[in-house]
């Protein structure tokens, strides 16, 4: 599908998401908005560093109504420069199915209506990338607004984790979280809750985090969800070894 190649955008952008180190938290109990909020500064800055010794497999996964339209897997690795670099692996794309005998008209027409529909969705996928992008990774000066602004609320520690909310943090009735594993002082999990022009148009993300030998954090997986057009975007990462 068109659309595959925007949620590269996601995964660039969630994959300098923020990673907490020990300092970052408070030794016991619950960190304060004010200790949350500098560590999260803090480790914002120094997070797109770790995974820069690292490359990786990259395995993108679309469905729509709950049925994979497309996969494909890329070598991904930070190049001398910083940019994030994706080579793609496996096979070429599936050729294009030929057109039934007869009814060659009828047969164009239902093309043009399901490019149009690609189009459509890509469009959609699009708006949906450039939203969730506002999100993550979040920004430090955009953290400390909503603090300021009274949106952020730091729940006490529940099953070993610390969750960092932020209302409003890009438009009204919207929510940010952050989970953080207050043992291992290391971010768990992203999930953001946002829609797209009115709420009906509901758009979530949910990224899940994992642990390498030497401790690094990494994404381990990347859902973003527009239930109003039934798409589904996974991405996972797996394979990390040194450059």
């Amino acid at each position: 599908m068109k659309f595959r190649n925007t949620m590269a955008l996601v995964v660039a952008g969630a994959g300098v998401a923020v990673l907490l180190c020990g300092e970052g938290l408070v030794a016991q109990g619950a960190p304060t908005p004010d200790q949350m909020v500098a560590a999260l500064k803090t480790n914002l800055q120094e997070s797109q560093k770790q995974l820069r010794q690292y490359q990786w497999i990259e395995t993108t996964i679309i469905s729509l109504k709950g049925e994979e339209k497309a996969r494909k897997q890329s070598q991904v690795y930070y190049a001398a420069d910083g940019t994030l670099t994706k080579i793609p692996v496996g096979g070429a794309p599936a050729a294009k199915p030929a057109e039934p005998k007869g009814g060659r008209g009828g047969g164009r027409l239902k093309e043009k209506v399901v490019e149009n529909k690609k189009d459509e969705m890509k469009d959609y996928m699009d708006q949906a990338v450039k939203l969730i992008q506002q999100y993550v990774p979040p920004k430090p000066d955009q953290i400390q607004k909503a603090k300021d602004a009274g949106h952020m609320t730091v729940q006490p520690p529940d099953q070993g984790r610390v969750r960092v909310e932020f209302k409003e943090f890009v438009q009204p009735g919207d929510l940010l979280a952050l989970d953080v594993d207050a043992k291992a002082s290391k971010l768990a999990a992203v999930s953001v809750k946002t829609y797209i022009e009115k709420p009906e148009d509901a758009v979530t993300l949910d990224v899940r985090y994992a642990t390498l030998p030497d401790g690094t954090s990494y994404i381990a997986q990347t859902t973003l969800e527009a239930a109003a057009k039934n798409i589904k975007v996974v991405v996972q990462n797996s394979g990390h070894k040194g450059k």
